[in-house]
């Protein structure tokens, strides 16, 4: 009895382990049928939008290699007879490195698309778009701008047209009058009968020196006191009197 026991027991766990083996095959399974329908949705379904400019565009995706390649395409609305502008400009990445990109690659694209619908020509956006799904992923995460046609080019400023200088008038300085020299007045003399007229000498006359009163108080009182006081005494004689006399 404890054998058959066994034996039974043995059976029910054979039977779990295929059991739970046959739902984690299942269930892998269905991931890797939701990875192909999410890829499916991207390479064969197309994002479509409008510009600012009413143009309509697509987005398409493709695989190049190890890089996702991604085109947009646009045709503007025509104006009667004229047909409208067309242009593509081309994506080149690796968003795959992004784990939010693995999990929802479509949306990925589709905020890409919110910012060109905001654009006048879709063409003509930002260098390397960020969504904020993977903004903070490096640059090669990132859909970076590979080329377009025709060829967008941003005219450079036009440099203002300068008006020709006139040339800078010298200011005139006034001449400088430098004052005549005035020349010396010369008493005429009368010309004499027979001569030439001549030209007196003008000899300036010598000035008179005038002596001051305390050299002529010093004088004289050193002369008292040459006759009155000793040989000596005479310095200390004609100090007194010249003190007295002043």
């Amino acid at each position: 009895m404890r054998a058959r026991m066994r034996v039974a027991l043995l059976f029910l766990a054979a039977a779990v382990c295929v059991s739970n083996a046959q739902s984690n095959n299942s269930s892998s399974v269905n991931r890797q049928q939701q990875q192909q329908q999410q890829q499916r949705s991207i390479w064969d379904e197309a994002i479509k939008f409008s510009t600012k400019t009413k143009d309509s565009c697509t987005m398409v995706v493709s695989g190049a290699g190890d890089y996702t390649r991604l085109r947009v395409s646009c045709k503007g609305p025509s104006q009667g007879q004229t047909q409208g502008r067309s242009y593509y400009c081309d994506f080149q990445g690796k968003p795959n490195l992004c784990r939010a990109y693995n999990l929802n690659p479509r949306h990925y694209f589709t905020q890409m698309m919110w910012d060109m619908r905001k654009l006048s020509h879709a063409c003509q956006g930002p260098k390397v778009y960020r969504p904020v799904m993977c903004k903070r992923y490096p640059d090669e995460a990132q859909m970076t701008f590979l080329a377009s046609w025709p060829k967008t080019t941003t005219p450079k400023p036009s440099k203002p047209v300068q008006e020709p200088r006139k040339p800078a008038v010298p200011a005139q300085n006034k001449p400088v009058t430098t004052p005549k020299p005035v020349k010396p007045q010369q008493q005429p003399v009368k010309p004499q009968p027979g001569k030439g007229p001549q030209t007196k000498k003008v000899t300036p006359k010598p000035g008179r020196t005038t002596i001051r009163p305390t050299e002529q108080t010093d004088s004289k009182a050193s002369r008292i006191a040459s006759e009155y006081c000793w040989k000596s005494f005479h310095g200390i004689c004609s100090y007194f009197i010249s003190w007295f006399q002043n």
